[in-house]
């Protein structure tokens, strides 16, 4: 009787043995195949996150390309902008320039200048009235071969005055490059803005005016137009 209560226990502890040896080794068994398992779905959730972020990577970069073509837009259209105005400045410079130009001038160049004034006197060399008819006065230039009342712009030093032709000469002087004869006001007014001593003498110990730039506005009628020639050439 005793021994059959021994042998129960030993077979009841051994069956637990054996039990716990069953559960360790299902439990071993499992171990061992947890790793490739958690390495296959390891592997699986990369290719999972690659695939995922493919698109937002192609995305970003479709995103920059663009960015790029805009700013390459803006910068073509900023250029265009600045040529544009570039091209205005220098059509609005012209249209200065051109505007700065007497659209009048008919003919225009430089000689050198002296002074006269012919009343009648006799003083200075004075031979009489004007060849013009038209009486001595202000304004009034001599010259060699333009027709008489022809209109004509004087300038020097900055000033200048309108007058015409009204009378002949200088004589000899001409055949040396000296073109007109300007009354004696406006000679000494061009040079340094002053009034003459008298009618007949500037007061300047000057009696030239070189480099005086001259601007045909009109012709007067008769022949001797273009470029003034020597007396009685």
């Amino acid at each position: 009787m005793q021994q059959r209560a021994i042998n129960a226990v030993l077979t009841g502890v051994t069956g637990t043995a054996l039990a716990g040896m069953l559960v360790a080794g299902v439990v071993a068994a499992s171990d061992d195949t947890a790793p490739g398992e958690q390495q296959f779905l390891t592997q699986e959730a990369v290719a999972a996150q690659q695939h995922a972020v493919a698109p937002q990577q192609q995305k970003a970069g479709k995103e920059t390309s663009a960015g790029l073509a805009e700013k390459r837009e803006a910068e073509k259209k900023t250029s265009a902008g600045a040529a544009e105005k570039r091209e205005a400045a220098k059509s609005k410079s012209s249209d200065t320039k051109r505007e700065k130009k007497d659209p009048d001038v008919l003919l225009s160049g430089t000689t050198t200048a002296s002074y006269f004034w012919d009343d009648g006197s006799g003083v200075r060399g004075d031979t009489g009235a004007p060849a013009s008819g038209k009486p001595m006065q202000k304004g009034m230039f001599a010259s060699p071969s333009w027709p008489m009342l022809t209109k004509v712009k004087v300038s020097y030093n900055g000033r200048s005055v309108t007058g015409f032709v009204g009378d002949r000469g200088p004589g000899e002087p001409s055949h040396r490059g000296i073109m007109l004869d300007l009354d004696t006001y406006t000679f000494r007014y061009l040079l340094d803005g002053g009034k003459p001593e008298s009618k007949y003498v500037a007061g300047t110990g000057q009696g030239h005016l070189k480099g005086l730039k001259w601007e045909v506005l009109d012709w007067g009628k008769g022949p001797g137009k273009g470029k003034p020639q020597p007396f009685g050439s």
